[in-house]
């Protein structure tokens, strides 16, 4: 039997999933501290007084109040696809919602391209800003370190991005353990300053928040954009919701996550209270002397670990826009035996890494990073709440009209305030992720575009199957030995290398299978529900194999369960027929000439629907075919 991750995890002990999520998911939000209060009260622009450090405090403990535990674990987690979480799961999910409504899924579809595209703007930006916060404390230790900072970082992020090859499983271990020590660590130190200066805990009222943001009226909007910088990484509780279920996501947020950022936020504003200079780096410098050195170890393997979940996520990501059309095909190399997760995508990997290197090589520290860092999550945010409270909530909840616009409308402010934020720091770095991301959607967008006029222009030219079947009912063709499987995409027509044998041979094998593949709009599909087998005429076969958005497509695996007139149909005892189309450029097309050009560009370089689904080469026939757009 089959079973999605969800439902496995779903029978796993609760401890190893809680420690397992505090590893991965809060990898990202965990390491906010680093440079979240510092770039917070900087924004302020002048030595900050003891209210104005109270409401910054504020601000930050009920962002987090509000982003992660209210709107993320009480209703986004909820609009779950089975079991799993993300923007492309939002996405599907949304579409099944809207299934009898074009225009709505549609807009969905195009929301969920620009998630996409956003999501690996932020991408390169992660890793950067995580790693480079974490080595920059070895200028407070001791300034004449500064000079190593950036290639002790660059040395790091290259390592990063060539041991993903090996995968992560041997490692990934130790991910839960580590990040768990990092958060009971910055507690400690929070813990420390706070004794020292007990008045920070006025910042649990929220009126010093409101307060603040009243007084500083031009300035309110930009402090805001470095105050969202506590909440980056609120989208990993949704999107690794499979991996560790609700469950342990909500455990491991409010018994370790959440106080430990709390106690390390309000520590570093009880330091700037007794110690106004201690702005510079208020992490840092609130770390006993004889613990500075281990500290940034112990955060460099935080942000290690963070920007190490954040690409394995940009991995899933890549692999399931593919399996939805938004992506081309793209070498996907499984990394473990065991657990189907665990894949590395090369061609996403050395880009990620060229861009990641370009951030810290063109922003050069932390401080210029932080303009750059969360435009592209805020408008992620946007997206997941118009998605989940416009469409999916409202469906599967059963809300009326009025309680899904109430909610939408409530979350939506939060998020279009924080977006409007980081607006501002557009000229200041803010244009490099908003860039990326629409290069990005501009070629999933062609992508897209260019794979609808491909299906027009093959059903265009091709057979219907039905018709064709009937002929051979009184000039049956020579029959030879053994079965013939011919992949193709549209399973109601006649596959071209079927045309293209009988016109050079008149030959037929004594059992011929139509294969297909369809990707899904759910994460998983049962055992059951993978292949369905339908008899034609004249010993022809139509056999559909479904795969789940999170999987990764095998078709020698699948079709070892597929029966044929009681027999089971070997693979290996099969001669599997593949075109290989040679698509070139009409007079009349419905892209320009330099976008179709593109667009033929990306078809050569994707991989051959025999080598994505893994059927072995030496089982695979290619018949070319030239199909004119």
């Amino acid at each position: 039997m089959n079973q999605s991750t969800h439902s496995i995890v779903q029978k796993q002990p609760i401890l190893p999933l809680i420690i397992g999520a505090v590893g991965v998911v809060f990898g990202d939000i965990g390491t906010s501290p680093l440079y979240a209060v510092k770039e917070s009260i900087a924004s302020i622009g002048h030595t900050p007084s003891h209210d104005e450090v109270l409401g910054v405090i504020s601000l930050i403990f009920w962002s987090l109040v509000v982003v992660l535990t209210i709107k993320y674990q009480f209703f986004i987690m909820r609009a779950d696809n089975k079991g799993e979480g993300g923007t492309l799961a939002l996405v599907t999910k949304a579409t099944q919602c809207a299934a009898e409504q074009p225009r709505t899924r549609k807009i969905i579809l195009i929301l969920g391209m620009v998630g996409v595209a956003l999501f690996f703007g932020d991408g390169a930006i992660t890793p950067a800003i995580s790693i480079l916060s974490a080595v920059e404390g070895l200028e407070i230790a001791t300034p004449v370190l500064k000079p190593i900072i950036i290639p002790t970082t660059l040395a790091i992020i290259i390592l990063l991005f060539i041991s993903q090859r090996y995968g992560t499983g041997k490692i990934g271990a130790i991910f839960g353990p580590i990040t768990a020590l990092w958060f009971i660590a910055i507690a400690a130190v929070g813990i420390s300053n706070i004794f020292d200066q007990p008045s920070i805990l006025l910042a649990l009222n929220p009126v010093y928040g409101i307060d603040f943001l009243l007084l500083q009226k031009s300035h309110a909007l930009y402090v805001m954009g470095s105050v969202f910088l506590a909440v980056t990484g609120a989208e990993a509780l949704y999107a690794d919701m499979g991996h560790f279920g609700k469950k342990a996501i909500n455990w491991g947020w409010v018994v370790l996550v959440f106080p430990s950022l709390t106690l390390s936020y309000f520590g570093q504003g009880a330091l700037i209270l007794a110690q106004p200079q201690a702005v510079q780096n208020p992490f840092y410098l609130g770390v006993p002397e004889a613990g500075l050195y281990p500290m940034v170890a112990l955060a460099t393997a935080a942000t290690v670990i963070a920007s190490q979940a954040l690409i394995s996520g940009a991995f899933s990501a890549s692999l399931q826009a593919m399996q939805i059309g938004l992506l081309p095909r793209l070498n996907v190399i499984h990394t473990s035996n065991q657990a189907m997760g665990q894949i590395y995508v090369p061609s996403v990997n050395w880009t990620l890494l060229l861009a990641v290197v370009a951030v810290v090589l063109g922003f050069q520290n932390s401080s210029n990073l932080a303009a750059a860092y969360g435009i592209a999550v805020t408008g992620t945010m946007v997206i997941v709440t118009l998605i989940a409270f416009g469409v999916a909530l409202p469906r599967l909840l059963g809300w009326g009209w009025f309680k899904s616009l109430s909610f939408m409308l409530l979350f939506l402010s939060i998020d279009l305030t924080f977006l409007t934020a980081n607006i501002t720091k557009i000229m200041e770095g803010g244009w490099f992720p908003l860039v990326l991301g629409g290069v990005i959607y501009f070629f999933l967008a062609t992508w897209q575009k260019g794979q609808a006029i491909v299906a027009a222009a093959v059903r265009k030219s091709s057979i219907p199957l039905e018709p064709f079947l009937r002929q051979f009912e009184t000039d049956r063709p020579v029959e030879g030995p053994g079965t013939a499987i011919y992949m193709t995409s549209n399973a109601d027509r006649v596959p071209m290398p079927l045309v293209q044998l009988l016109r050079s041979s008149w030959t037929l094998h004594e059992k011929e299978v139509i294969l297909t593949v369809q990707g899904q709009e759910t994460p998983y599909v049962s055992d059951q529900e993978r292949i369905t087998v339908e008899s034609l005429p004249c010993n022809f076969f139509r056999v559909t194999v479904r795969f789940g958005f999170m999987e990764a497509p095998d078709l020698s695996v699948a079709l070892r369960s597929c029966q044929i007139n009681g027999e089971n149909l070997v693979l290996e005892e099969s001669i599997c027929y593949v075109g290989k189309p040679s698509f070139v450029a009409g007079s009349q097309t419905q892209m320009a000439s330099w976008r179709m050009n593109l667009f033929l560009a990306m078809m050569r370089v994707s991989e051959t629907a025999s080598s994505f689904f893994k059927v072995p080469s030496e089982y695979v026939v290619e018949i070319g075919t030239r199909i004119v757009l």
